[in-house]
Parts: C-alpha cells; sequence; structure tokens
C-alpha cells in the first residue's frame, strides 16, 4: 500500500522537481532554513517521496517527448501538405509574415519516412514516389533555370530512368 505523502512532502518534492535544489526546495515548503539541508536530505531518502518525485518525472518526459504516433501523424499532416510553415520576407515596404506548405520534395521526404514505418513492397507506390521525385527534380530545374536566365528552349533533355541495362544490351 502507497503511503500519502503530507502537503509539506508533496510541495517539497514538487519544489524539488522543478528547481533540483534540495535546500531551497525544503525552505520553500515550509521547512525552517536551519534545519532545510538535513530534512532535504532525509526526505530524498524517504521511499514514498522517492516513487512520488520519480512517477512525476516520467509524467513529464512523457508529455515533452514525441511518441511514434505522434511522429507518423506529423509526417502525414507534412506529406499531404497541411502543416504550413511560417515565412518571413522582407521587401522594402516592410517585413511580411506568411504561412506556406512544405515544398514537394519534403513531402516525398515525409512520405518516404511514412512508408519507412509499414515496410511492404507495393510496386505502385515506388512508382509513384519516382514520378514525384521527377517532378520535383523538373521543378527544380525550371525554378533554377528561371532564376538565372539561361533558357534552353528547343533543346532536348534527356532522362535515363531506366535501370538494369548495360551498354550492349541498349545497342543492340
Amino acid at each position: 500500500m502507497k503511503r500519502k505523502l503530507t502537503p509539506k512532502q508533496q510541495r517539497f518534492a514538487d519544489e524539488y522537481i522543478e528547481s533540483g535544489k534540495k535546500e531551497e526546495s525544503a525552505i520553500k515548503a515550509g521547512y525552517k532554513s536551519r534545519s532545510a539541508h538535513s530534512i532535504a536530505t532525509e526526505n530524498l531518502q524517504k521511499p514514498a517521496i522517492k516513487s512520488y518525485i520519480d512517477e512525476r518525472m516520467a509524467e513529464i518526459a512523457s508529455k515533452r517527448i514525441m511518441d511514434a504516433t505522434e511522429a507518423v501523424e506529423l509526417l502525414t499532416r507534412i506529406a499531404r501538405g497541411e502543416e504550413k510553415e511560417t515565412v518571413i520576407s522582407s521587401t522594402p515596404e516592410g517585413i511580411y509574415e506568411s504561412q506556406k506548405e512544405a515544398d514537394l520534395k519534403t513531402r516525398i521526404s515525409a512520405v518516404k519516412e511514412i512508408l519507412k514505418r509499414y515496410p511492404g513492397d507495393d510496386k505502385l507506390v515506388k512508382a509513384q514516389i519516382r514520378k514525384a521525385e521527377a517532378e520535383a527534380d523538373i521543378a527544380e530545374s525550371k525554378a533554377k533555370e528561371a532564376r538565372s536566365g539561361d533558357s534552353n528552349e528547343g533543346q532536348t533533355l534527356i532522362v535515363d530512368d531506366v535501370g538494369g541495362m548495360d551498354d550492349e544490351n541498349a545497342s543492340g
């Protein structure tokens, strides 16, 4: 049977959890300052107080640390474009703050992370990811081209995305 803490012991434990300073915690809990050090040392050795502190610390840690479900839910929101990030832009007129969804490459990374957690050899999913990556690469290439002012109009870009063929098989 668990022994309940006195209100003073509980205040001490709560203060100790918050500050990590045993003597200060004892004083704040209402113990006399001249005996605070010895009372605090004694309190920290009592099984009921130790277990209360351990339970509270575990509870605090579990609230701070993301669990697997939360992580997958976040990745899913990113992959779907539901999770927004704040973008700050500076112009001569002033500073502007806007919200934008993750870019295509970030969304693809989120999908890959999700799929790592749900292994399976789904060829359709792999093909869709390959297609999305190719589209992202093309979009990135076009954006670079637009920024640099270079134009490859009229030129043909050949992308070899067929794996497994060597030169001998390709020519004959």
